[in-house]
């Protein structure tokens, strides 16, 4: 694929590397806006959207709600269907909304984002969202089609810029991707999973300090001590982009 990483994949780590690169994600997001399946997403969803006669019945089509988590970093957002209509009709603004209260932050960003208990429908139709969601469609695509290429590469990049936001272990294991990369990297066995909340912050705070991720280095450390802790026999699945199931034709 030209002008992408994928000629680093064997190695995660020079992938990683070079992936982070402005100028290499500049010619990937390039090569990316040209694809006409992207325009097509976006112009149906504009469709559904202008359709729907409020906000609640544009949530209720699992292409806007693809649209939205996909392009706001929470891709399984059209899977919970029931729960990002609940978090995104509230008012992220009240600290004892839903948003308010889940321990994964994603949530919370994207109700903040679109903020659609004061602006309703209008804010889907915003045309300068509307090109906020289409960014955000282009890094997401980037972010799969390099997790095809070398697995945990996507994750890795996602770490790289989120991590200096955490200031508790909670909010590392509240987040997906947080988790997957720092469990990775210290090999904190998936079964935790089965104990309780804080018996899984204790098991992390034992072994590393959040605190260290405001440290770009130490950022980059982590997320090279994933992507080598992962194995690259596994063969990465490609083509799909994970938006034609929801009814897309891409």
């Amino acid at each position: 694929m030209s002008g992408s990483v994928g000629s680093y994949g064997a190695n995660p780590v020079l992938a990683f590397r070079q992936a982070s690169k402005a100028a290499q994600e500049a010619r990937d997001l390039a090569r990316i806006a040209k694809e006409p399946d992207l325009s097509r997403t976006m112009a149906q969803f504009k469709q559904a959207v202008d359709k729907a006669g409020d906000i609640k019945a544009a949530l209720r089509d699992p292409r806007v709600l693809a649209v939205l988590g996909t392009a706001l970093g929470l891709p399984e957002a059209a899977e919970q269907a029931g729960l990002a209509r609940r978090v995104l009709l509230a008012d992220p603004a009240d600290t004892s909304s839903l948003p308010n209260k889940l321990s994964d932050k994603r949530w919370l960003a994207m109700a903040q984002t679109l903020n659609l208990a004061k602006n309703g429908i209008d804010s889907l139709r915003d045309p300068k969202l509307q090109a906020t969601l289409l960014e955000g469609l282009k890094t997401a695509r980037r972010r799969e089609e390099l997790e095809a290429q070398t697995p945990g590469l996507g994750d890795a990049l996602l770490f790289q810029q989120k991590a200096a936001s955490v200031t508790t272990g909670l909010e590392v294991l509240g987040n997906p991707i947080l988790r997957r990369v720092v469990t990775g990297a210290l090999g904190i066995p998936q079964e935790i999973a089965v104990q309780s909340v804080e018996a899984q912050v204790r098991a992390l705070a034992n072994r590393y300090d959040v605190a260290k991720l405001k440290n770009p280095r130490e950022v980059q450390k982590m997320a090279e001590r994933y992507l080598t802790s992962i194995s690259l026999s596994t063969a990465a699945g490609g083509g799909n982009t994970g938006l034609a199931r929801y009814g897309f034709n891409v």
